[in-house]
């Protein structure tokens, strides 16, 4: 599947940056968790809405919320796959947020999350979505991929990785 053609570089955020509330002083609070992870979900709302195709952002994220709350999108390895099918999304959208440090998103691992891809589509587009949804899983099951997307400088290194694996 030919992802790189699907990436823009105004979708594509080398350096995510969101303010989360300090952790609680027991351990294992689920709010706070909750409430970090829609921060996060809000930050990447925002990359699509700068496609311009996306109808009301506050339905959007609404609709990211109750999707992550059915089951987290974090994959382990670092990255987490937040999609929805809604009609809040014009075509098939795709983002990209990478963050050094990492947030935490309920990945399976319990490792911190480096690399968002948000994924939005309209409800009817199911088989594409779904062979965009692979794709992805597929080139980012190998290590040095990942490593690539980590190092990039630019935004176009994102989609020059992507190229590549084609």
């Amino acid at each position: 599947m030919n992802i790189a053609r699907f990436l823009n570089e105004d979708l594509i955020v080398l350096d995510l940056q969101v303010e989360q509330e300090p952790a609680p002083e027991e351990n294992n609070s689920n709010k706070w968790r909750e409430r970090n992870k829609e921060r996060i979900l809000s930050e990447l709302v925002s990359i699509l809405d700068k496609s311009g195709r996306t109808g009301n952002n506050c339905k959007l994220l609404t609709d990211f919320i109750n999707r992550e709350r059915k089951a987290t999108t974090a994959i382990g390895h670092g990255i987490a796959i937040p999609h929805i099918r809604t009609m809040q999304a014009k075509e098939f959208l795709i983002g990209v947020a990478r963050s050094v440090d990492g947030y935490y998103f309920d990945a399976p691992d319990n490792e911190p999350v480096h690399l968002f891809f948000i994924m939005a589509a309209p409800p009817y587009d199911d088989s594409f979505y779904l062979k965009i949804f692979k794709g992805l899983a597929e080139n980012l099951q190998y290590e040095s991929f990942r490593q690539e997307l980590m190092q990039a400088k630019e935004p176009y290194d994102i989609i020059r990785a992507f190229k590549n694996m084609e």
